[in-house]
């Protein structure tokens, strides 16, 4: 058996985004498919992005409760 997936890795990231490597394609909540061209990309979480599903770093700005 080996070790070796093949899949995405995933890390959440505190108070931030989704990060993503390895991944070719991110399905959003309505199901549309946005092609992934970049080794790792980073996906919005709280929401607020103006690029959804990706993040822009608005998270930063949002108070935290």
């Amino acid at each position: 058996m080996s070790d070796d997936f093949d899949h995405p890795d995933v890390v959440l990231r505190p108070h931030g985004p989704m990060l993503v490597r390895g991944a070719t394609s991110v399905r959003d909540a309505d199901g549309t498919v946005h092609p992934v061209e970049r080794p790792v990309v980073a996906l919005c979480r709280c929401d607020k992005s103006s690029r959804l599903p990706w993040c822009d770093g608005t998270h930063k700005v949002i108070p935290r409760q």
